[in-house]
């Protein structure tokens, strides 16, 4: 039985050969949540003391603290965490799962960056949260595809494809 070349974008496909290196993934995204979350951080600070924007205003996802700057932080680490099992979960069921993943953190991003359009705030608090939406999506679309890319493995070497 011969295989063909896998060509360019390629790089997962439904061989029973391979595998996913679940702990590597989940470990790739944890550390992506953990750049989410400084992410955020970063940019409230910058947009609060820097700049001198109030994107208080806005409203997160998940309010669990008084803080808008822990509640965003929050909402940044576990956003790249539910990617983590959607990325999990496409390399286990989808052919070309990175091409869907990159779909769907895409238009994830658009839909967070439009979204505070449509809350209250100044224009510039709203632009602000829109740009820091913009890098966490930016940020977890490119570094859970680069963890996928590398815990996907053949069954019998436990290396990753070339």
């Amino acid at each position: 039985m011969t295989t063909q070349p896998m060509r360019p974008g390629d790089e997962f496909h439904s061989d029973p050969r391979m595998v996913v290196d679940a702990p590597r993934l989940w470990a790739g995204g944890v550390a992506t949540a953990v750049v989410s979350g400084l992410v955020a951080w970063v940019g409230v600070l910058i947009a609060n003391s820097i700049l001198g924007l109030n994107i208080a205003r806005s409203t997160v996802l998940l309010s669990l603290f008084d803080s808008f700057t822990a509640n965003y932080v929050l909402t940044a680490v576990l956003l790249a965490l539910a990617a983590t099992g959607l990325a999990h979960a496409l390399c286990l069921t989808t052919p070309r799962p990175t091409a869907f993943f990159g779909w769907i953190v895409g238009l994830a991003t658009v839909i967070s960056m439009v979204i505070p359009f449509s809350r209250g705030g100044t224009m510039a608090d709203k632009a602000s949260v829109a740009v820091i939406n913009l890098i966490i999506g930016i940020g977890i679309g490119s570094l859970l595809s680069a963890v996928m890319a590398r815990t996907v493995v053949d069954r019998g070497t436990r290396l990753p494809p070339r």
